[in-house]
């Protein structure tokens, strides 16, 4: 895959005005070998960054407009303005994957994306412009669940691992089941009303597995979107007997949540 250089063009092309959210296109490989493409922005300057990789949930990464999604595009630019460098991997278009939230029998599973999460580390490693490091990860709903896969695996821990995890209300009851325990810092963040992933399994994880849980009261899912109106919609799974569930921005959980985020990472 070749490079696409010029970031405000590319900006542009995605329909992202501010200069802080330019974004490159890159190719890495996933520890599974699949070639990806992921998404890179940082701050202007030689660097070394230290950096933070972001992973999407079931939607994917890109709305239905083919933009970037707005939750993603709105930590990209707050990260970067703070001097992190972020990639967001696309896990689900080099595979042909549109969206998973409707699937019960799911191609791609968090434990798959765990590889790609790997392999976007290591290219970061090998950037000039990476505090190496200083190399922290993100994820939210699908892409949560894939940061506690990766957090529970041994390779996620020391000089070659990851400073801090981060996962936005993720599923925790495979984990749950599985005796998992956190090899890195790892932080989860979640509604307390969360009818679609439900925070008790996450703060029942987080108790045995040697994490740290943050809940939000009435709070649902997506609680940190920048501008989401509270709706519902159909999803594989749900703890509602209509199937359906609940989401949209909370703004004080989202206030805090971003404060708590951002004082994890620069601890990194």
């Amino acid at each position: 895959m070749r490079f696409l250089r010029g970031f405000v063009a590319l900006a542009l092309i995605l329909g992202i005005a501010t200069p802080a959210l330019a974004l490159e296109q890159i190719a890495f490989v996933s520890r599974d070998g699949t070639m990806l493409s992921g998404w890179l922005s940082r701050p202007a300057g030689p660097g070394p960054f230290p950096a933070v990789i972001l992973l999407h949930g079931c939607a994917g990464l890109w709305n239905g407009s083919g933009k970037l999604a707005a939750r993603e595009t709105d930590w990209t630019a707050r990260l970067v303005d703070a001097g992190y460098a972020v990639l967001l991997p696309d896990s689900f278009r080099p595979r042909g994957v549109s969206a998973l939230c409707n699937d019960r029998r799911r191609s791609l599973t968090p434990a798959d994306r765990a590889q790609d999460a790997f392999g976007a580390r290591d290219w970061l490693a090998r950037q000039a412009f990476v505090a190496s490091r200083r190399i922290g990860l993100m994820g939210w709903s699908n892409g949560g669940s894939t940061a506690l896969e990766v957090a529970g695996e041994t390779a996620a821990a020391g000089a070659d691992g990851f400073r801090a995890l981060i996962a936005f209300y993720p599923g925790c009851r495979v984990l749950l089941k599985r005796g998992w325990i956190a090899r890195a810092p790892t932080t989860i963040l979640h509604g307390l009303a969360d009818d679609w992933t439900p925070a008790a399994p996450c703060q029942q994880l987080a108790s045995k597995g040697d994490a740290k849980f943050v809940g939000y009261p009435d709070a649902y899912h997506d609680f940190d979107h920048p501008s989401l109106s509270l709706r519902e919609r159909k999803a594989a799974y749900s703890e509602r007997a209509d199937g359906l569930v609940t989401l949209g921005t909370q703004a004080e959980a989202r206030a805090q949540a971003i404060a708590a985020t951002m004082a994890i990472l620069q601890g990194m």
